[in-house]
């Protein structure tokens, strides 16, 4: 028996964003940027009357809000044990170990629950939010992978096996939650 499985890598689901990256040896990189591209992959049962895994246009809906929270923004791990923010003003200052090393316009921030801004981290957080939506809007899911290339040739990505939620006792979809 054979399976089903979606994916969506549209011109429109790219980003532009600066960051930095705190490196092994209390090394921090300099400031750059990249044109970053999404991908979105899920796999699951086809619907009975739809006969689709997921309709695309909820697909790129989904994962294009969060292409825009990061688009034309710095974007700032804040689980860096390296790093410190405060924000004074309209402005965001980043420590590195106690030494302030960036200022940005806060509206210029992108402040991401992650570790540090590598093409995994936000592979992963993409994911995790892109999951998250799709389940909360009924989809039934098996599969889900995130793929971000920070540039042509240069692709990291995060992948999750997603349980069923059917209950097998009951077969209540809901009775896990």
């Amino acid at each position: 028996m054979g399976t089903f499985r979606v994916t969506v890598s549209k011109d429109y689901l790219v980003f532009s964003s600066a960051h930095f990256i705190t490196l092994r040896g209390h090394t921090c990189e300099s400031l750059h940027g990249h044109n970053y591209r999404v991908a979105v992959t899920v796999e699951g049962p086809i619907d009975s009357e739809c006969l689709f895994v997921i309709d695309f246009a909820i697909l790129k809906q989904v994962v294009r809000r969060y292409v825009d929270q990061v688009d034309h923004r710095v974007l700032l791990p804040t689980r860096n044990s390296k790093l410190a923010f405060r924000e004074e003003g309209d402005t965001t200052y980043v420590e590195y170990f106690g030494v302030q090393t960036y200022q940005f316009p806060t509206r210029d921030c992108a402040m991401i629950p992650i570790a540090n801004t590598t093409a995994e981290m936000i592979a992963e957080w993409i994911a995790i939010g892109v999951r998250d939506d799709l389940r909360a809007g009924g989809a039934q899911l098996s599969f889900l992978q995130i793929e971000v290339e920070e540039s042509f040739g240069q692709v990291a990505s995060y992948s999750e096996t997603l349980p069923s939620r059917t209950d097998h006792k009951t077969g209540d979809p809901d009775a896990n939650e």
